[in-house]
């Protein structure tokens, strides 16, 4: 076979051809090693560590929710310690509004059943309420006219010395009374007409009876509180007779100690015999038959300092009441960080006792008879106590407080 150059024959290829021929088979090849050895993209690439990581992702997730839920416990203790907090000073707040809304109601509810205000209560709401040493509260019942005459006329100084006591020695002294069942009777009505002649009264919203004592009782510091700023307040009973500079200058000493309770302390029997005076219908709380009562202030005189007064107004409507009302005093401080002061000078005898212990330079502040719970036949026999016991009109007047 031969070649032959330009042309070709029936069984030979020119040259020209096959050049074409291997450049076009050249040209297809590299078209084809490329597109089938394209590199793979960089997030294609295989990496060593790629399953290990995988694989550690759950942890890590674990470990980042648990961060992010001790951080939330820890905002969440915050919050409540915050809001402990928050309540605290809210208790407080709270604790001072009830204060004021109790003496606002005390008040209110004198206003509504007729009581007079006092008039330094009026002026207290323009110049702010004047600061007094004591307000002695006597207690008193409607058949007890003669009693509050011979108190007029002996221990309680009376008109413009009346307040000059209150101006210049900061000592309020009222008659405490209720009302009848019927209110508006001929008893109420006279002691109306008795107020008017003498502004002594201090008129409470209480129904009047010899068992329901307690209750006045805690009518009283209730309805005092709301209308004097004092730092004591006496109870007393319409037959002792007072020493009231004497009295003044026991309590001026104690002004600054708080929760202060002070009078005759005593622990008598629980009678648990009906019929027989001061019986106890609740003597089973007491324990077995013959205990005594817990140890509390006879009831003839004792104070309590404001914030006991205070007390007792914010809690009147849950303090129990037992019959005698020196007990029920005693135990709505049962459980209270209270002093409990003794001082016989509360509870001296009447003449020969508090003579002689006013020869001696101990003058009484309150006398009495013991056997009679009071002065017996009071009406006239508290003239002579007074004559024989009396500090003297000048004691009152020059005493510091």
């Amino acid at each position: 076979m031969s070649w032959r150059r330009g042309g070709g024959g029936d069984g030979g290829v020119s040259r020209r051809w096959a050049f074409l021929l291997c450049v076009g088979s050249f040209c297809l090849g590299l078209l084809f090693t490329n597109r089938m050895w394209t590199l793979p993209e960089a997030s294609e690439i295989a990496r060593p560590n790629a399953n290990v990581e995988e694989s550690n992702m759950p942890v890590a997730a674990e470990c980042g929710s648990k961060k992010i839920q001790e951080k939330q416990d820890y905002r969440d203790i915050l919050q409540v310690q915050d809001a402990h907090h928050d309540v605290q000073s809210l208790d407080k707040t709270i604790a001072s509004l009830e204060t004021e809304l109790s003496a606002a109601r005390s008040l209110q509810e004198s206003l509504l059943n007729g009581s007079p205000v006092a008039e330094d209560f009026k002026v207290s709401e323009s110049i702010g309420r004047r600061k007094y040493l004591m307000v002695i509260g006597i207690n008193t019942a409607f058949s007890s006219r003669k009693r509050r005459d011979s108190i007029r006329y002996t221990w309680m100084p009376q008109g413009e010395k009346r307040k000059k006591l209150e101006e210049e020695k900061g000592i309020i002294i009222r008659f405490v009374i209720g009302h009848s069942a019927i209110s508006g009777g001929i008893v109420d009505r006279a002691i109306e007409a008795e107020d008017r002649k003498h502004g002594d009264f201090m008129r409470i919203d209480h129904v009047e009876g010899y068992l329901a004592l307690s209750g006045k009782t805690k009518t009283y510091f209730a309805t005092a509180v709301s209308l004097w700023d004092a730092d004591f307040y006496v109870k007393v009973d319409d037959d002792v007779h007072v020493n009231i500079a004497t009295l003044g200058q026991i309590l001026s000493r104690l002004a600054l100690k708080p929760r202060v309770y002070i009078g005759c302390m005593k622990s008598g029997p629980v009678l648990s015999e009906k019929g027989v005076r001061y019986y106890e219908p609740e003597h089973w709380k007491f324990g077995e038959s013959g205990n005594k009562y817990f140890r509390h202030a006879t009831g003839q005189l004792y104070a309590i300092s404001k914030d006991l007064a205070t007390y007792i107004s914010i809690n009147k409507h849950i303090l129990h009441k037992y019959i005698n009302e020196d007990v029920s005093l005693g135990s709505w401080f049962i459980g209270l960080d209270v002093e409990h002061i003794d001082d016989k000078r509360l509870c001296c005898g009447t003449p020969p006792d508090c003579e002689w212990k006013a020869q001696a330079g101990n003058i009484c502040a309150a006398s009495f008879d013991w056997r009679c719970s009071g002065i017996c036949n009071s009406e006239g026999r508290i003239w002579e106590v007074h004559n024989k016991c009396a500090e003297g009109e000048k004691a009152l007047w020059n005493a510091t407080f």
